[in-house]
């Protein structure tokens, strides 16, 4: 929709498209940069279409300022989107796209209450789309085209936490333990070496799983707040979602429109069956920081004490082979439940865990021995 061409726009108005072009043109550098560091071929084409895109709509604001639509490129420098492009190049884009996702949403909020720019807001939920299934591993061409599927894996996080921590405690001090027990056969060094292990791997690991899934948490509950922002500015457009989500799982469009209808008079059951069906997420479950911390705290001491309570009882000379024996046992232990839960045999993975454990302690007992001769040397 454009102005008549003899009304001519007021400062206010002037500025707006100023701050229109300069958004526009920020997210098409952006996406350029993220077109030049990411490695699928794929996925480069998507950005490279949302550059497009991007300065598709910088054209109608440059025209509408008079300025030479030839001379129009893309913002090329400043420190964010330096930062931007090195985190996309160390991380993988699927990093950055939260962020991505925030100007998306900016735009869609600040185009969908003008008049002028209301075409662009859907074109612009296109792209936060096919952001988000970039991010989730879907083929983000077809939202793009107008399929408006996208889909999050949620997940509580605390028993991955769990199954990581007493995986990674049993193996990481397992090694240590018989790397010390290679340099030193004085059981004291041993023990606060491996008592040492224990602290800090639990420490760290809690940490980091409280980092990562408060960083998971934090991005469901922004497309969540999109979602709700899209349940009240196009109801009619979520509606038609649902349809089409329906259809899909088999129901006519005669019950697929019924039960769509049903659903959108209470606004608190829309958001979550959209979140549920579009996003696939569980609003109820999108993870416990603590949980994980907490459990993955537990699960790495309850792994990486197993190597040294042998040391702790002071048994002497037998705490060597103890520790071994122990350690052995456990990683079969865990090794053969991991595969068990997954569906794969026992034995397989009881021995697949066996071999990686055993030549982690292997290796790391070899350089405890060669460092403690020449020590003692």
């Amino acid at each position: 929709m454009v102005e008549s061409p003899d009304i001519t726009p007021s400062p206010k108005r002037l500025k707006q498209y100023r701050d229109y072009l300069e958004a526009e043109l920020e997210a098409a550098a952006m996406y350029r940069a993220m077109a030049e560091v990411e490695p699928d071929a794929a996925k480069a084409e998507v950005f490279g279409k949302l550059v497009e895109a991007e300065m598709r709509h910088a054209s109608r604001w440059a025209e509408k300022l008079g300025l030479d639509l030839s001379q129009l490129q893309p913002s090329g420098g400043g420190l964010k989107l330096g930062l931007y492009r090195k985190g996309a190049s160390m991380f993988g884009t699927s990093r950055v796209i939260p962020w991505l996702l925030r100007g998306e949403a900016k735009d869609v909020a600040a185009y969908a209450s003008d008049p002028e720019a209301k075409d662009f807001a859907t074109e612009e939920r296109r792209h936060a789309r096919a952001l988000r299934q970039m991010a989730a591993g879907v083929d983000p061409m077809e939202a793009l085209r107008g399929e408006r599927w996208h889909r999050f894996s949620g997940s509580g996080g605390s028993l991955r936490a769990a199954v990581l921590g007493v995986n990674d405690g049993l193996v990481s001090n397992f090694g240590l333990v018989m790397g010390v027990a290679g340099g030193t056969d004085q059981a004291s060094f041993i023990l606060l070496a491996g008592v040492a292990g224990l602290l800090a791997g639990a420490f760290s690991m809690a940490a980091g799983e409280y980092v990562s899934v408060r960083s998971q948490r934090d991005v469901y509950e922004y497309q969540i707040d999109i979602e709700a922002a899209e349940l009240e500015e196009f109801p009619e457009e979520e509606e038609e979602e649902l349809v089409l989500i329906y259809q899909a799982k088999g129901l006519s469009e005669e019950e697929a429109k019924r039960v769509a209808g049903r659903i959108m008079t209470n606004p608190q059951v829309a958001l979550d069956t959209m979140a549920r069906e579009e996003l696939g997420l569980d609003p109820q479950d999108l993870g416990s920081p603590w949980g994980a911390a907490i459990s993955s705290f537990t699960a790495f001491v309850g792994g990486a004490i197993v190597p040294i309570i042998p040391y702790i009882f002071h048994l002497g000379s037998l705490a060597f082979v103890l520790s071994a024996v122990l350690s052995v046992i456990a990683l079969a232990l865990v090794g053969g439940t991991l595969a068990l839960a997954s569906g794969r045999s026992m034995y397989y993975g009881a021995i697949r865990m066996l071999l990686a454990g055993g030549a982690a302690a292997a290796v790391t007992f070899v350089i405890g021995s060669i460092i403690g001769v020449t020590i003692a040397g």
